[in-house]
């Protein structure tokens, strides 16, 4: 090898290493535009851009960045997710264009990955049960009111139907991420197995959690009876709630940990009918006495091996509940209270971290 070889070589070997470091630099120091920048965040990013205040929100995958921008190379703070606060390369404006440091993203990008994966492995509710009450040839409650000379039929299948559709539809467009069934969709009437199977059979991962809300109209003797109610298993009732196959080995824990999960499937279903009902106070107080929560062995909360309750929206035994039952404000105002004792209950479920997943 010759001597100016050698020497090249040399030379070569001492500046690999700051070349080699000053292309890292140069690549981590790269600022990307705004359509490079919501490509890379993927799953459809936005961007929402307050020019009077040059600050702006990144959003992606349900997650949100806020910042503010600042000048070429200048860091500042960001706030992720309302969770977590990071000091970093800020984005700038240039040209009227606003421009991010790659580096600003990765870290974005890197969180909200970070966001997903801990979401996935949280106890959540995933499935929401339905079950408007009776149906088909099976038509609940019936009276007849005549109202103007001409007779009005109001029947409790019809009720809990206009109900349960309006909940669904709400439900479905608040949690897309979330299975919301009914348990009959039109006036078929399913049996009381078919509806509790409905629920029991769906497959949940083992963070995954269902609930399941029953709705009636009532009825009574005494046709001075009104108000709404809401019901949960009598804590009691003993049943099975494990997958025994899952303790193959352990059968001698399987009574201990059934009866756990039975304390805290009672105490979830209390918090839903509380829920439930507090919002419904708040809906149809000022018309309808509050009858209060109370425990009862029906068969579908008895049966669905998960959080329940049953709703008694009012009764049809009375005329002047039985008439507002018939009008679609008053069944709109019902049904926005039955969404919003759900969410409620979901938002502190999910808050909390739910029970822990014994089955």
């Amino acid at each position: 090898m010759g001597r100016k070889t050698l020497y090249f070589i040399t030379i070569l070997l001492f500046v690999l290493p700051f070349f080699t470091a000053a292309q890292s630099s140069s690549q981590q120091n790269r600022n990307l535009s705004l359509d490079e920048a919501l490509q890379s965040l993927g799953n459809e990013a936005t961007l929402r851009w307050d020019p009077f205040f040059s600050s702006g929100t990144l959003a992606a995958g349900g997650f949100e960045a806020a910042f503010t921008t600042g000048r070429t190379g200048e860091t500042g703070t960001i706030l992720l997710d309302h969770r977590d606060v990071l000091t970093l390369p800020l984005p700038f404006l240039e040209g009227g264009n606003i421009y991010f440091p790659e580096v600003f993203i990765q870290q974005i990008r890197n969180s909200f990955s970070s966001y997903a994966e801990e979401a996935n492995t949280q106890f959540k509710v995933a499935v929401i049960v339905i079950d408007p009450g009776h149906g088909g040839r099976d038509p609940g409650t019936v009276w007849d009111y005549t109202v103007n000379g001409r007779t009005v039929t109001i029947m409790e299948k019809d009720i809990t139907l206009r109900v349960a559709r309006m909940l669904h539809a709400a439900l479905r467009a608040a949690y897309p991420d979330k299975r919301v069934l009914l348990t009959r969709e039109g006036d078929t009437n399913p049996s009381l197995d078919e509806r509790v199977d409905i629920a029991n059979s769906v497959p949940l991962a083992d963070n995954e959690a269902a609930i399941y809300v029953s709705v009636h109209a009532n009825s009574s003797f005494n046709r001075n009876a009104q108000g709404f109610e809401v019901f949960y298993l009598n804590p009691s009732h003993r049943r099975d709630l494990l997958d025994h196959s899952r303790y193959a080995d352990a059968q001698d824990v399987i009574p201990i940990l059934n009866t756990m999960l039975e304390e805290r499937t009672t105490t979830e279903s209390i918090l839903l009918a509380n829920s439930i009902l507090r919002y419904m106070d708040e809906a149809v107080g000022h018309l309808s006495p509050n009858r209060g929560i109370k425990a009862h062995d029906w068969f579908v909360v008895r049966n669905a091996l998960m959080p329940s309750v049953l709703v008694e929206l009012g009764f049809v035994s009375n005329r002047e509940e039985a008439l507002r039952m018939n009008d679609d404000v008053y069944l709109r105002n019902l049904s926005d209270a039955l969404y919003k004792g759900i969410s409620d209950f979901i938002s502190f479920f999910e808050g909390t971290g739910g029970s822990n997943p014994i089955r």
